[in-house]
């Protein structure tokens, strides 16, 4: 079929500029530059196999279970050593040998060269530790006649060439040609320069169950030749923000496709072609699978076979077919369907790697969220924001969605701490749909009288309960600063004093301090994440105490109230031996002058000298609004007694390693990475 991609024309709404493709790959979830490998002493020791754990012996489900060829199902390297490895080197050592093995992969590995498949050998387990196992910049190749391996728990992303229908380079994540009994489970594959996962060449006995696949123009092919004996389960799959072949099934002879979730989110720089495509003398079966604003959802060739049972379509177009005769999976093998209105909510919390992994499907079933609707036209449950946190009943145990149709809410949105899992959803197509917006000031009075907010309580939207999450929406304050030069002009838009917060997809905007990361107290931890999102700001715009995260976003800094440009992205105010804020794999620009804004200055809240502020920006890029000395001194607090550092910045406002400009070295950067900064929680959409 025909290739489509989207390019959005306008801006996003509050002024914040269209810069996808500046931002380091923004719309495809690129990460820039590649990360370090561990030294020769954190080379990989081994254990016994009679010591390995449950996810060690752990074995397929679906077709890969099965009895055939030779071959009684699939358990990977459960029968040898167990091994971890840090390097590439011992990563190829170890998948390549003819022995059985359970490699553990604690470390993030970048292939050399870009585009390097390992060539895994028969009865291995390749898993990644907790979410810490990545593979970046190429992935595995399991040729004719290697069986019995299971490649679980991994992160493989970014060997992508700068061309999306790549011709080129056949750089996937995991290829197998001519392979059985493979089971591929529980990963995160993005934005690799051809597909994502290739079943080519007759391999078959294949299960792909529980994976994020993302952010490529071809998720998943298989066939490939005339011949039909490909056997091939596919369940609980997340696939978003791919293009073609999802999966493109090419003379299988038995496809089996089940509670798979895939979305295609309106307004982004990908747009399908197709979803699952059924060709040749393929037979499918299609059951209780979501599928949301896919173009051409479900085709078949005229020779092909569709059976489609229970299956859920939103905001799909185009041809959704199905006729033909199947064939009924549970000969083969027992399964269980879930609710196909439960698999939204089930794979955007349980796709993907886990920190933790159980025997064969995981402990990953969870009840759908409780929704809450508000729209102001009066057609939800509720028509402000505020009244549906209302709603929320305290000590809640599981996820609240509060789901909030396109509008303008001018109202102050507080949630408290007694109600934690929390998700405030925008329901519009773009994040600039749904708007949160008030207009306090830190001098603004209060209307009872008794005395004025503050600069933490002029938040538009305060967030005080853990674990609590937004997404496709505004959150502004739009206070008047020329208007009110008679009072103390801080107005924030978004205070967090919160552990786990997950910030995804949205704009937080305002002028000075717009987005306040705090903690509950300043003993106490407090983790934000934000990630694919923009911040608009120009006075310590990201500012406070917590252990804070920007990642794959766009910082855009914005002029003063009198048209003047000078400011500072960040202002923390970390406490000693915590991580303070991680700026990553970003963009920093706006219609502001050359060298006219700090990346940071400390920040010693009430003139604390025990703080120990820190900002590390890392893998972005600098407009040339960027000052070539970065970093500034605060309130008689010299910044050259905090931490403050970046690490292969690009863009006209980076520069070379300086007294003046502390750069980490690549031993240092290996401990300033997301994962160092969220420790052993990973945000997971829910």
């Amino acid at each position: 079929m025909a290739q489509h991609r989207r390019r959005r024309t306008t801006a996003l709404t509050l002024g914040v500029p269209l810069v996808l493709a500046a931002a380091g790959g923004l719309a495809h979830g690129f990460l820039p530059g590649s990360q370090p490998e561990a030294s020769a002493a954190t080379t990989a020791a081994a254990t016994t196999a009679a010591a390995a754990p449950s996810w060690a012996t752990a074995t397929a489900d679906g077709f890969a279970s099965v009895n055939a060829l030779g071959q009684n199902g699939t358990y990977g390297g459960r029968d040898g050593q167990l091994v971890t490895v840090k390097t590439l080197a011992d990563l190829e050592k170890y998948a390549t040998a003819a022995e059985p093995y359970v490699i553990v992969v604690a470390a993030t590995i970048t292939m050399d060269p870009v585009g390097k498949e390992i060539k895994v050998q028969s009865n291995k387990t390749i898993i990644g530790s907790g979410t810490s196992g990545q593979i970046v910049g190429g992935g595995f190749f399991l040729g004719a006649g290697v069986h019995n391996v299971i490649i679980r728990n991994l992160t493989i992303r970014d060997a992508y060439q700068g061309v999306w229908n790549d011709k080129e380079h056949d750089f996937d994540a995991i290829q197998m040609d001519g392979a059985h009994h493979v089971w591929i489970d529980h990963n995160d594959l993005r934005h690799m320069a051809d597909g994502l996962i290739d079943v080519r060449k007759d391999s078959t006995f294949v299960t792909v169950s529980w994976n994020k696949l993302s952010q490529d123009n071809k998720a998943f092919g298989i066939g490939w030749t005339e011949n039909v004996v490909t056997d091939i389960t596919i369940h609980h799959n997340w696939v978003r923000e791919t293009e073609q072949r999802n999966p493109s099934t090419d003379n299988a002879a038995h496809a089996h496709l089940y509670n798979n979730f895939l979305e295609d989110v309106a307004g982004t720089d990908i747009d399908s072609s197709y979803g699952n495509y059924s060709r040749g003398a393929t037979r499918m079966v299609l059951e209780n699978s979501w599928f949301q604003g896919f173009k051409n959802p479900v085709i078949k060739d005229s020779t092909a076979s569709v059976v489609q049972k229970g299956n859920t379509f939103v905001g799909t177009s185009g041809r959704n077919e199905s006729g033909g005769t199947a064939f009924d999976p549970k000969t083969y093998y027992a399964y269980t369907l879930d609710k196909t209105a439960d698999v939204p909510a089930l794979l955007t919390s349980g796709a993907g790697p886990r920190g933790s992994l159980g025997t064969t499907t995981t402990a990953t079933t969870r009840a759908a969220a409780t929704t809450l609707t508000v729209a102001k036209d009066g057609s939800g449950q509720y028509s402000t924001v505020q009244a549906a946190v209302n709603a929320v009943p305290a000590g809640n145990s599981s996820r609240v969605a509060i789901s909030v149709k396109p509008g303008t809410y001018r109202e102050l949105v507080k949630v408290p701490s007694n109600k934690p899992h929390v998700t405030i959803q925008g329901t519009g197509s773009s994040r600039g749909d749904t708007v949160i917006v008030y207009n306090n000031a830190s001098g603004t009075p209060k209307p009872d009288g008794s005395g004025t907010y503050g600069t933490g309580g002029s938040a538009t939207v305060a967030v005080e309960a853990d674990d609590f999450q937004a997404r496709n929406l505004t959150i502004s304050n739009d206070f008047d600063e020329a208007a009110h030069q008679d009072i103390a002009s801080q107005a924030v838009a978004l205070r967090t004093a919160a552990d786990k917060v997950f910030l995804d997809g949205v704009i937080v905007s305002g002028d000075q301090d717009t987005l306040l990361v705090d903690t509950a107290a300043k003993e106490k931890l407090g983790r934000v994440y934000m990630k694919n999102s923009y911040v608009v700001g120009n006075v310590d715009f990201i500012f406070g105490r917590a252990t804070a995260v920007i990642d794959k976003s766009v910082i855009t800094l914005k002029k003063r109230w009198n048209g003047t440009s000078a400011g500072y992205v960040t202002a923390p105010s970390t406490a000693a031996n915590r991580k303070g804020i991680l700026i990553a794999n970003s963009t920093v620009n706006g219609d502001v002058s050359a060298a006219s804004f700090y990346l940071g200055r400390p920040w010693h809240a009430g003139g604390d000298a025990t703080l120990d502020p820190q900002t590390t920006v890392r893998n972005t890029s600098l407009s040339a609004a960027i000052r070539s000395t970065p970093w500034t001194d605060m309130s008689g607090f010299s910044w050259k007694d905090d931490r403050f550092a970046e690490y292969k910045n690009t863009g006209a406002g980076s520069g070379a390693a300086s007294s003046d400009r502390p750069q980490l070295t690549d031993a240092q950067a290996t401990g300033q990475e997301v994962a160092d900064w969220l420790g052993d929680w990973t945000p997971s959409a829910a």
